[in-house]
C-alpha cells in the first residue's frame, strides 16, 4: 500500500495519511534551512540578499512556501521526487519579487500560488 489508501469504485475519496513522510520533512527542513541562509535557489538568487525583503514582509515568505508546498510532489511511498523544481519555483517568485526586471519561465500558473487557508 502507499502513502494513500484509494477505494476501487466506490466513490469514497482517496485516504490521506495521518503523517507526512520522513523523506519531504527533510525537504522541507532544507528548504528552510537554505531559506534561513541565504542559499535558497543557487544560482538564481546569487548576489540578492533576500533575507532582508522576506523579513520585511513576511507575505513574501509565506508566498514562497507555499509555491514549494503546491509545485512539490510525492511517490506512493511519500518520497518527495522534485524538490530541487520546487524551490526553483518558489525562488523564481522570491527573485521576482526582489528583481522586478526578472521574468519568471514560465510564469506561474494559478495551482502554484494558491494560498490555502
Amino acid at each position: 500500500m502507499g502513502i494513500f489508501s484509494k477505494s476501487k469504485d466506490t466513490g469514497n475519496p482517496p485516504r490521506y495519511p495521518e503523517k507526512l513522510s520522513s523523506q519531504f520533512s527533510g525537504a522541507l527542513r532544507t528548504f528552510s534551512f537554505w531559506i534561513a541562509n541565504g542559499t535558497v535557489g543557487l544560482p538564481l538568487l546569487e548576489g540578492v540578499d533576500y533575507r532582508a525583503e522576506l523579513f520585511a514582509s513576511p507575505s513574501v515568505m509565506e508566498q514562497a512556501y507555499a509555491i514549494f508546498a503546491n509545485v512539490i510532489r510525492l511517490s506512493d511511498d511519500g518520497t518527495p521526487t522534485n524538490e530541487k523544481h520546487a524551490e526553483h519555483r518558489a525562488a523564481q517568485y522570491i527573485r521576482s519579487y526582489c528583481d522586478p526586471t526578472y521574468v519568471v519561465h514560465p510564469p506561474f500558473e494559478d495551482w502554484e500560488v494558491e494560498l490555502f487557508g
